[in-house]
């Protein structure tokens, strides 16, 4: 039987101390074959069917947290990834996605600099599921992917990824299921207080006037236990305060027109800089009784506050589609592309934005084991999370005046790969006495247009969950050496309220002077070739009444609005095997889900231009999941694994609405209309799609070295997707739906398209994984500390997001890699860890908060770090640590077209330097 990782690891004080306090619980949920997932592997060694205690192995820092990883790695039946607590609090990182996009297979997204949602062998965030100790999570965002920067790393005490399922692990998703990890503080087994003080700061430095470079992060944690070591309790907090700056540049279109044969040209392009201020606030709390060795019962909650304000200055250029004219001659044209040239007759819309969020997340858990007998127990466990999440989207606009009036300008231009434009303008727009607050267009809803909007979306989600099994070792069985069966249901309600303004000047018509107290420091686009643009603060004019609110009544907003229902019933059965073939250990389980859900979802639907009226609908079905999980030990410490199973995802909720739209064109309400040619459309959710269902085949080789200090693997995969979810355009009915004439008409048909998801035909998703994770000193002793790690995954797919659509799979990068090299020895650390992606189709926030699809290039981003622990002495338990995120400063670049020329988005976002220190009493 295979030898596991013996002793407690001595452990650190890191970038956060509640992670080197929690070090001690990294085996959390690796488990062995016949292990419950709850239950954590004894810090032992099994040989030959007897257990023999050990002497304890003092192994500190980085070391610890990789052998605790790979050791979590090996023993576990399905096949993982381990981020061990030493692992994350060694790294440079604001939350727990940053660890996770430097595992193999996986990689993350940015969002303002940071990661926030990551993808898992080439699934987007809509294919991941997370859980906490084991239990599904509410989420903060529109739909089921999961923010991961809202868990601060400070606080878990280790990450399990499954990229394959058992029987047993309930809320698997498609793609990867993270199971995110608090500590339990019997476990731990003593009593320890650390606290942990960091200053950071960007090298963007202040891009905003009223904004700061410099930020904070702090944290303390406890644990003990009482009453002979039968109660235990741990108590954590952690606090950031983390500044972030961005440089960016948008060209919308939606692509780049061409106004002339052969002569494509940027079509609006907006250049603006961005400082953020992200304040997060968490607590974690575990209590822990165990009697005796029959019963333990555990009581855990996590709470998180994330406030985040953006501001955000500068220009909005309409620049062709603003009626502006590319000079004749002086412009070049290069492949097709307008490369430089000056358009004249420019009114560009000055923005100052303000943005805000603020979503408070928690949740609590019971979990209770009892021993019935020797061979059987029971465990129960219960649930609750909920999240609320509302944004403020302030926008106001200044210009030379309201919509014809004012003066125009000259616009020059160069345009370079993967760069921002370089502008050349005539025009100060910096100049308080020449800039007005206005609608420089006339664009928006209101008359005159609109001066700004105001958005206020706020999302509400509620998730109950309760589960009772049954686990017994079974004697005599044969190949069979245990089984589990159990019952697990889950209530989650989730809905989306929207709140709209147009905000038009109370001097409206007038354009109006910013007043004195609310001018700022002017903003430097130096980035896009413009010295600057007048700055002032928009909160307070909204505050001291220049503008009046408007409530945006359009029922295309209501219409908009969602709530979606779910009640889920998983019945499942896991049998583990304990066998040989030829004389060699097999070890593993299989076993199946049968899972019922009963889904409904209300909303609005759009009865006429300017009424709605109340709709539902839903469905219920059942599905069957069978998994199995086989481990071949062909030699010692070398494994095959294979693993079968049919996994699925629940569709997007966003896409599960029962509101709609629909509209009637009176042009082309005329004889012989076809459905093809129909005055009558529309669109909406569709409230009984059913989820997305895969069938998938994994095999790893696994070698394990140097005491199971090292290993490398190789593994391969095959997802076919039996249904992929697309928008379609199906035949509607549109018999009794008002036309919305005056005078009215008649329709010449009442059929008509309605564009809607649907489950649609599937395809494939396969690729190959090679992880190499060793210490040097098995090559030379001289390399004594040092050690390195290195994963790299080419994964493709042939399936299409809609009939004959070639766009890629969101989320899906061909090739990710990630490699980090590190050194640790006499308490010098050292250590500096790259991730690479190529090109992705990524999601973005577009017009009106709205999700949009757009290329995004490739990327390669690197943190490091530099520390010194004192290891004796008056010092002792005192360590110092300097670290840097995003050395590189890479950049986030998004393309049309797959054209690196034709910038769709790009985004700059600096350095982020930290140095703090640590102490553990």
């Amino acid at each position: 039987m295979s030898q596991r990782f013996a002793g407690r690891a001595r452990l650190l004080s890191s970038t956060a101390a509640a992670l080197a306090l929690m070090g001690g619980v990294a085996h959390a949920q690796a488990t062995a074959p016949g292990v419950s997932p709850n239950q954590t592997v004894p810090a032992q060694v099994e040989e030959e069917g007897e257990a023999t205690q050990v002497d304890e192995i003092v192994v500190t820092g980085i070391r610890a947290a990789v052998e605790a990883s790979i050791s979590a790695k090996a023993n576990n039946t399905s096949i993982v990834e381990v981020i061990s607590a030493e692992d994350i609090g060694k790294l440079p990182d604001v939350s727990i996605a940053e660890s996770l996009a430097r595992l193999p297979g996986l990689t993350s997204q940015r969002l303002d600099g940071r990661s926030q949602v990551i993808s898992v062998r080439g699934l987007g965030p809509d294919f991941t599921t997370a859980l906490l100790n084991g239990r599904e999570q509410v989420t903060t965002g529109d739909n089921r992917g999961v923010e991961f920067d809202q868990y601060p790393s400070e606080l878990l005490s280790g990450v399990v990824v499954y990229k394959t399922p058992d029987a047993a692990l309930v809320g698997q998703g498609l793609g990867g299921t993270v199971d995110l990890q608090t500590i339990k503080p019997l476990d731990y087994g003593r009593r320890a207080l650390a606290v942990n003080l960091r200053g950071e700061w960007n090298d963007a430095g202040a891009l905003n006037a009223g904004s700061t470079d410099h930020g904070e992060r702090f944290s303390v944690s406890y644990i003990d236990q009482f009453a002979d070591d039968t109660l235990g309790v741990a108590i954590g907090y952690a606090h950031t305060g983390s500044p972030y700056q961005a440089e960016q540049y948008r060209v919308w279109g939606p692509e780049y027109p061409q106004p002339v044969p052969g002569a494509l040209v940027p079509g609006g392009a907006e250049a603006r800089v961005m400082s953020g201020d992200l304040t997060r606030d968490a607590v974690m709390g575990v209590v822990q009784y165990r009697p005796n060795e029959r019963f333990s019962t555990t009581v855990d909650a996590f709470y998180s506050k994330f406030d985040n304000e953006q501001i955000l200055r500068g220009l909005e250029a309409p620049l062709f589609w603003g009626g502006g004219v590319v000079l004749e001659p002086g412009y070049t044209v290069t492949d097709g592309l307008v490369t430089s040239g000056t358009f004249s007759n420019v009114k560009p819309i000055l923005q100052n934005h303000n943005f805000s969020r603020e979503a408070e997340l928690f949740g609590v858990g019971w979990n209770m084991n009892y021993q019935l007998s020797d061979a059987w127990s029971v465990t129960a466990d219960i649930s609750w999370s909920k999240a609320e999440r509302s944004d403020y989207l302030l926008e106001t606009n200044a210009g030379t005046g309201r919509n014809a009036v004012g003066t125009r300008g000259d616009f020059g231009f160069r345009l370079a790969p993967d760069e921002p434009a370089q502008f050349d303008v005539d025009l100060d727009y910096a100049d308080a006495n020449s800039i007005f607050l206005t609608s420089p267009q006339g664009w928006g809803g209101v008359p005159n247009g609109q001066d700004g909007y105001l958005n206020m979306p706020r999302i509400d989600d509620e998730l109950k969950t309760a589960r009772v099994a049954f686990n017994g070792d079974l004697i005599d069985a044969g190949p069979f050496s245990s089984v589990e069966v159990g019952v697990y249901a889950s209530e989650r309600e989730k809905s989306l309220a929207k709140e709209e303004y147009y905000l038009s000047l109370t001097a409206s018509p007038a354009s109006v002077r910013v007043p004195n107290e609310f001018l700022l420091a002017p903003t430097s686009l130096s980035f896009a070739g413009i010295d600057g643009v007048i700055s002032y603060d928009p909160n307070g004019l909204v505050e001291a009444g220049y503008y009046n609110l408007i409530r945006n009544l359009d029922p295309g907003v209501q219409a908009n609005e969602w709530t979606v229902r779910e009640a889920m019933t998983t019945a499942y059965a896991k049998v583990g095997l304990d066998s040989a073939i030829g004389g060699l250990p097999l070890t593993g389980n299989f076993g199946f889900q049968v899972v019922y859900t009963d889904q409904e979802s209300d909303g609005r639907a759009l009865l006429t231009s300017t009424t709605t009226t109340a709709v539902s609908g839903g469905d219920d079905y059942f599905e069957i999941l069978p998994s199995m999980n086989l481990i071949l030990e062909v030699q010692p410490d070398a494994y095959v694994r294979l693993a079968a199973a049919r996994t699925m995802a629940r569709p997007r909720m966003d896409e599960m609405r029962a509101s709609r739209t629909y509209g009637f064109n009176p042009a082309l309400n005329i004889p012989g209309a076809t459905i093809a040619t129909s005055p009558w459309s529309g669109g909406g959710g569709n409230p009984e799609l059913k989820p997305w269902i895969a069938d998938v085949v994994d095999v790893s080789l696994e070698k394990y070295f140097a005491n199971r200090r090292g290993y490398i693997s190789l593994a391969g995969f095959y997802k076919n997707l039996n249904t992929f979810i697309y928008n379609q355009d199906v035949v509607a009915d549109y018999t009794g739906f008002p036309t919305g004439q005056v005078p009215p008409v008649t329709p010449v048909i009442n059929q008509g398209y309605f564009n809607t998801p649907q489950n649609g035909e599937g395809g494939y998703i396969r690729g190959v994984e090679l992880a190499i994770n060793t210490p040097f000193d098995i090559l030379h002793p001289w390399l004594q500390g040092f050690g390195g790690q290195v994963s790299v995954s080419e994964t493709n797919s042939n399936i299409e997001t809609s009939p004959g659509n070639s766009n890629p799979l969101p989320g899906l990068s061909e090739i990710v890699a990630n490699a980090t090299l590190y050194y640790e020895r006499a308490g010098f650390q050292a250590r500096i860890s790259s991730r690479y992606r190529s090109e992705f189709l990524g999601e973005v926030r577009g017009f009106g908060a709205n999700r949009e699809f757009l290329m995004v290039g490739d990327e390669n981003v690197i943190d490091a770090q530099v520390g010194y622990e004192f290891q004796r002495g008056s010092l002792e338990g005192l360590s110092l640590l300097a670290q840097v995120n995003n050395l590189g400063d890479e950049e986030f670049t998004t393309h049309y077209q797959g054209d690196e020329r034709q910038v769709a988005n790009w985004q700059r976002y600096g350095r982020t330097f930290l140095v703090g220190l640590n102490y553990r009493f």
